[in-house]
């Protein structure tokens, strides 16, 4: 029972006997009085009876008049003359014993009895006759009646006023507790709630404020590590003049892309600005880290409107960028390298620049298992190779050698298998880092089978999926055959999930709407979402409150890049940060990853939020994390990618 309860339940019984103990004592005291005003009102009568009938104890006639006139002028029950010589009745009136508009059982419990007066009629000196008067207590009950009442109903009202003032006193003064235990679930979930309007009661005056002070502690502790991780992060990954990653983070993501067998076949530009230097000398440094920061945020603009799946764009040197494009076609590249070459025209224009063309640029395709170096190079010849051609302000690049994707085919194959349901689940192993044999719960991949029997990786479809918009349908799609999984091989299991789908409330609710008829699946479920395609604040929080409604949990992949918002982590009650895989290659070998991981570690520590690293793939790196205290991993070591059985 909650302690409102408790208190609640306290003040009715209390205030229950202490209306009881009123209400008895007043009605017994009543009882009592008119016992007493009967008697006396019965002996004044029979008193004043007798003293009349004195002088007329012969006459018959005359006694019973009196008697009459005295019975029917007041509430009698009996009056009764008794012959003191022989013992007879002489005279005697009577009246019905009834009580009219009250009822019995209240007659019956408050007992006012008839009381009965005696007085003597003399003749002369001696003794004649007794009168005996009897009072009817028809007068007593009713007023007794009616009394207890009102005085019920006063009591009644005065009570139920009181309980009512005592609940919303109780309510206002238990809220700070209420709030203390949202304050601490909220603490469970790394969220650090303060109550602004501490109590006025002392105890929990003292209670609320420290409270608030561990909370406040807590969340500068953490937002402390939080600033610390991203100016470690800034510094080793990001280039100081245009905020854009430098060259050892294009080298890292370069790697891990050429690696992963699931990456998308994509291209590889180089862009240099012309005479870099001798544009410092003629106009200065500061004008020359302006074009820079104007050519940087040009990049990173086409960058997001033409490949803004998983690519990276990188400052790798002086007046030269980097460009890496997972998952575009030639013809998308071709569009994006046309439209950087007429915006760089402005620099010119604008006197920014007195070289015309402003930059050369190159493209190279690649794809998974390339050597990262021979791409470099290849790339870096033909950017010369550009630059030698004067004439032209883009040479064009080498033919594509591989065969381009046919984009009728894959909208074929991927609206036959969206609708149709036809996707190949297979569950990767997400293990505890200090003992792999514990798994703490599965990753969903999907396959899919093409018209040769052939299994398709999601590298290779996704980008197909993102440039058709049907990235919510994949979700929807997925979610439904996970569940329909679940019920069959119950397991914990981690789902991704689009950007796109978390864009609007109707677009949650149209995702999450399986999960309201199976709440108890909906349990074993984790939603990831990528850390490259968080929504907005506001469609952050709509979807962390609907997750959390649904009974599900959420996690956070690839993260690394955007340090900006790990303030934020805090908030969203996560169950779990993957570390992109990036920052988890060779980590046995680069030091600053190592650095890097363990300030992340620490900052994430002080929320108690779990980390788990990505693409584990050597005894060494998995050394390293059990070193660091990574909390779990996922990789080929560790397991791989296998259906259900």
């Amino acid at each position: 029972m909650s302690l409102f309860k408790q208190l609640l339940f306290s003040i009715s019984l209390f205030m229950m006997i202490v209306f009881s103990g009123s209400f008895i004592v007043t009605l017994e005291s009543s009882r009592h009085q008119y016992n007493n005003q009967l008697l006396a009102h019965a002996q004044d009568a029979a008193t004043a009876l007798g003293v009349s009938l004195t002088p007329n104890v012969n006459d018959p006639a005359m006694i019973e008049l009196m008697v009459s006139s005295i019975f029917d002028s007041g509430y009698y029950q009996k009056i009764r003359i008794i012959d003191l010589a022989n013992g007879s009745t002489m005279l005697e009136r009577h009246a019905a014993a009834s009580i009219p508009d009250v009822p019995g059982w209240f007659v019956d419990l408050v007992d006012v009895v008839p009381q009965t007066g005696n007085a003597t009629i003399m003749r002369g000196w001696q003794q004649a006759a007794r009168v005996e008067v009897t009072s009817d207590p028809i007068f007593a009950v009713q007023r007794l009646w009616n009394s207890t009442v009102g005085n019920l109903v006063w009591m009644l009202s005065c009570s139920l006023a009181c309980l009512i003032a005592g609940i919303m006193l109780l309510r206002k003064l238990l809220r700070p507790l209420n709030y203390l235990a949202k304050q601490s679930e909220a603490i469970t979930r790394r969220e650090f709630l303060t109550l602004q309007e501490l109590p006025k009661t002392p105890e929990l005056r003292r209670v609320v404020g420290a409270m608030n002070l561990m909370a406040t502690k807590l969340k500068s502790l953490f937002e402390e590590q939080a600033i610390y991780s991203e100016r470690l992060h800034n510094e080793a990954y990001l280039d100081s003049q245009t905020g854009i990653a430098n060259r050892r983070a294009f080298d890292m993501q370069l790697q891990a892309r050429l690696s992963d067998a699931d990456t998308a076949p994509g291209y590889l530009m180089l862009i240099r600005i012309q005479d870099l230097g001798g544009l410092n000398q003629r106009f200065g440094g500061p004008h020359t880290d302006k074009l820079l920061l104007n050519i940087a945020n040009l990049l990173n603009a086409h960058r997001t409107k033409y490949a803004p799946l998983d690519s990276t764009l990188a400052r790798i040197r002086g007046g030269e960028f980097a460009l890496l494009c997972p998952g575009v076609t030639h013809g998308e590249m071709l569009e994006l390298r046309t439209s950087l070459t007429q915006k760089m025209t402005a620099f010119y224009a604008t006197g920014m620049s007195d070289q015309q063309p402003v930059a050369y640029c190159s493209m190279v395709p690649f794809s998974a298992g390339d050597n990262a170096q021979s791409l470099l190079i290849q790339a870096d010849r033909l950017l010369v190779e550009a630059e030698t051609h004067t004439d032209h302000q883009v040479v064009p690049t080498t033919e594509v050698t591989a065969v381009s994707e046919d984009q009728h085919l894959w909208f074929v194959r991927l609206e036959h298998a969206l609708e149709n349901q036809q996707f190949q689940l297979v569950y990767q192993p997400v293990v505890d880092c200090h003992q792999p044999d514990k798994i703490l719960h599965y990753k969903v991949l999907s396959r899919i089978v093409d018209e040769q029997g052939n299994t398709i990786n999601a590298g290779r479809f996704l980008p197909w999926i993102h440039r058709f918009g049907w990235s919510h349908r994949l979700d929807k799609v997925m979610l439904k055959l996970t569940l329909n999984q679940l019920k069959t091989a119950p397991a914990k299991v981690a789902l991704s999930i689009s950007g796109s789908s978390v864009t609007s409330p109707g677009a949650i609710s149209d995702l999450l709407n399986p999960l309201k008829y199976a709440p108890k699946l909906a349990g074993q479920l984790i939603l990831e979402l990528d850390e490259n395609q968080l929504p907005g604040p506001n469609q952050m929080a709509m979807f962390v409150k609907a997750v959390s409604q649904h009974r599900c949990s959420l996690g956070l992949q690839h993260f690394g890049s955007r340090f900006d918002m790990i303030g934020h982590l805090s908030q969203w009650g996560l169950a779990y940060l993957k570390i992109d895989s990036s920052y988890i290659r060779h980590i046995d070998k680069e030091k600053d990853k190592r650095l890097f991981i363990e300030v992340l570690c620490n900052a994430t520590r002080s929320i108690d939020l779990p980390l788990i690293a990505e693409r584990v793939e050597t005894a060494g790196e998995l050394k390293v994390l059990q070193e660091l205290g990574v909390d779990g991993a996922m990789g080929q070591l560790l397991g791989e990618p296998a259906p259900r059985r």
